[in-house]
């Protein structure tokens, strides 16, 4: 596993592979990041690698290459990170701007949570378990934005399927919440530690 990635003034991670997408916008003026919302993705559905998450992303997606392609092949959307099976980190967006990640959604009677909140992908989908490393990889990354962001916190952490229930299921009855919880909780106390020492 790469050395833990650390968040710049401009929103990019060090360590992070950075793959620019062009689907992105300015936050609403005054807008703060409040909310963290983890995805789960695979293209072809259940299939990993290949680099068509990146393409997706870059809107260039070559909708010969498989059926489904064709479905999604007018999408414009993007997240700010991905995590693949590896534990791999990409960077698609600066997390100072807004990127197209929830689409209509609600989080505690707010709307629009592209607005406030930072959208991270995991390679995966509902019928698999998620790899260790990238859990690992997630937790590195959200104790580093919690350090960065002081909206945000462990309760801030939520699924697409919480803030889009009847459309979305990700990151599905596999995704290991509270192995999360307990990860980031101790690199938040390390994180902590450090800072006082």
């Amino acid at each position: 596993m790469p050395a833990r990635a650390t968040l710049e003034p401009s929103g990019w991670f060090t360590g992070a592979q950075r793959i620019v997408s062009p689907n992105f916008d300015p936050r609403p003026a005054g807008s703060e990041i409040e909310l963290v919302v983890i995805h789960a993705i695979s293209l072809p559905p259940g299939e990993f690698g290949g680099g068509n998450i990146d393409h997706l992303f870059q809107n260039c997606l070559d909708a010969a290459k498989h059926p489904y392609f064709k479905e999604i092949d007018d999408l414009k959307v993007s997240a700010h990170l991905l995590i693949e099976r590896t534990g791999v980190l990409k960077q698609f967006v600066s997390t100072t701007c807004r990127a197209w990640h929830s689409g209509v959604s609600t989080f505690a009677g707010r709307s629009a949570c592209n607005d406030f909140s930072i959208g991270i992908e995991l390679e995966g989908c509902d019928e698999l378990p998620f790899e260790i490393q990238q859990y690992t990889r997630l937790t590195d990354v959200l104790a580093e934005l919690c350090t960065h962001y002081p909206a945000l916190n462990p309760t801030r952490i939520v699924g697409h399927c919480d803030i889009a229930p009847s459309r979305k299921t990700d990151p599905g009855p596999f995704f290991e919440w509270q192995m999360m919880r307990d990860l980031l909780q101790e690199k938040i106390q390390i994180s902590i530690g450090d800072e006082a020492g």
